[in-house]
């Protein structure tokens, strides 16, 4: 498990991949749906290289980001940045332990991208 790190400049990272041994420091997880056009959400790969930021994707995890802020939380997590979807053993295990990830975040928030 990989956390999104936001910096006091808005700047956002990932962690290092986390194990279920290691100590996960609290953390908010996005709940939201993918855009149809899956060219709009940002990928780990650009994540990792500074790319996405201008894509309609980049709101969801400034969104997330900012209420974890809010909620005093140091971590967040979406799944469309936070998995590397190219490594096919890390996706089956991420999506055999999103039940795990959601049930130990500390805050669960859900972005509708259909209402203002």
């Amino acid at each position: 498990m990989r956390l999104l790190q936001r910096s006091n400049s808005d700047e956002v990272t990932l962690t290092e991949d986390l194990t279920l041994n290691e100590t996960i420091p609290p953390y908010a997880i996005l709940s939201h749906t993918w855009s149809s056009n899956t060219e709009e959400e940002v990928t780990f790969k650009e994540l990792i290289n500074g790319a996405g930021k201008n894509k309609p994707g980049y709101e969801k995890i400034r969104f997330c980001g900012e209420q974890a802020a809010q909620d005093d939380l140091e971590y967040f997590w979406v799944d469309t940045c936070c998995i590397n979807k190219e490594n096919k053993p890390e996706l089956s295990q991420a999506i055999a332990s999103m039940f795990h990830w959601y049930r130990n975040s500390t805050r669960c928030y859900v972005y509708l991208s259909d209402v203002s």
